[in-house]
């Protein structure tokens, strides 16, 4: 047996008083408890100094890396895939929700089978592939983004059936602009599969997002970007997220796609419901230049990317470092943490709890959080 003590736990809002922990393993280093030490007590065991133990992240938002972009690969690049699976999780990351940008559908269908045949081949030290996440195609072409307008079209249930049916259980998130004509069966349908619907590349207004919120609409994909912004006569989808307060806000914490002070203010106005996402495409990995994606040429640079006529693309950022990211610009590490790490899992199950997340969890599958002492910045590795 061992015990570790002084140990934080993530939680959305810092609690400065009773916040420490005492941990039992078993000779495996297995979790086997977890208790509130009392103000001021002292037990016996491994002092952690007050360090944040959580599980490892899970990003809703991963659109591919090391060259590969999800609606692009085949069966040849099944190497290439679990090098990237294998990467995600020396860079911290447990599982992701592989995101296919609008596509055809010959293309969505190849990804999709790509990625059946690779969970065929887990692995205890390989990221895993949670439902994919189709952002698109029930796209607003005023708000597209980077997304090619060739293929976005109209919601309907025919055309639904087309992308994704027999494998709806393959499928975990689905954005959509809900105020697009048919949104609202489209909607229903995807609840009736269980897969959370998302509002992004959407011109909905506030009464429109809260519409869609009432039908079934469960999160903001990638707040502030490829939607209105929040203004004070015209709140839109971000002022109706804040004020229903059970919508979940994803997040990319790059400092280019939100500015940092946004960020840190988002974070305080909405703790519970923040979650960040990488938004990753795919030179994700590799170093800053010029690649190929979705046919066309995409400039990374310093974690972001961009089009050639100046379209923000996504990031090349590690969800890990989107964390350290948020709790240099709002101060509050623990709540960077819960939004990296426990927020997407209560976004897939909302019934769990963090102890669901942690005991019975070998110590050296979650990660140990560290809080520099001659500066604000946060690390982590691997809890052994």
């Amino acid at each position: 047996m061992r015990r570790l003590t002084n140990v934080r736990l993530p939680k959305p809002i810092c609690n400065c008083e009773g916040d420490l922990w005492w941990v039992l393993l078993d000779e495996h280093d297995t979790l086997l408890a977890i208790n509130p030490m009392e103000h001021g007590s002292a037990i016996a065991g491994e002092s952690w100094g007050g360090d944040w133990l959580s599980p490892m992240g899970i990003d809703l938002q991963m659109n591919g890396g090391l060259g590969l972009a999800f609606p692009e690969i085949t069966f040849d690049d099944l190497p290439k895939l679990f090098d990237l699976l294998d990467r995600l999780w020396v860079d911290g990351v447990e599982a992701i929700c592989p995101t296919f940008i609008t596509c055809d559908l010959p293309s969505l269908h190849m990804g999709l089978s790509v990625l059946r045949e690779a969970r065929k081949n887990p692995s205890s030290q390989r990221c895993k592939l949670l439902g994919a996440h189709l952002e698109g195609p029930f796209l607003s072409k005023n708000r597209k983004g980077a997304h090619n307008p060739e293929h976005l079209c109209l919601p309907n249930l025919s055309k639904l059936d087309q992308l994704i049916g027999g494998i709806e259980t393959e499928i975990g998130l689905f954005t959509l602009a809900p105020e697009l004509n048919g949104s609202l069966d489209v909607i229903k349908r995807l609840n009736y599969f269980n897969i959370v619907v998302c509002l992004g590349h959407s011109s909905a207004n506030a009464d429109e997002s809260n519409s869609s919120f009432a039908n079934g609409v469960r999160m903001l994909t990638h707040a502030f970007n490829a939607m209105p912004g929040l203004q004070h006569r015209s709140p839109g989808p971000i002022g109706a997220a804040l004020n229903d307060g059970d919508i979940a806000i994803g997040l990319i914490a790059d400092g280019v796609h939100v500015h940092p002070n946004v960020a840190a203010l988002l974070q305080r106005l909405a703790a519970n419901q923040l979650v960040l996402v990488s938004d990753a495409i795919a030179p994700y990995g590799l170093e800053d230049g010029r690649y190929i994606w979705d046919k066309r040429s995409v400039r990374s640079e310093n974690g972001s990317c961009w089009l050639e006529d100046g379209t923000l693309a996504g990031s090349t950022l590690s969800l890990l470092d989107a964390c350290k990211n948020l709790s240099l610009w709002n101060g509050n590490p623990t709540s960077a943490i819960w939004s990296a790490t426990i927020a997407p899992r209560l976004v897939l199950d909302k019934e769990q709890t963090i102890d669901n997340y942690l005991l019975g969890r070998p110590l050296n599958q979650l990660l140990r959080w560290t809080m520099s002492s001659n500066s604000d910045e946060l690390s982590w590795h691997q809890a052994v």
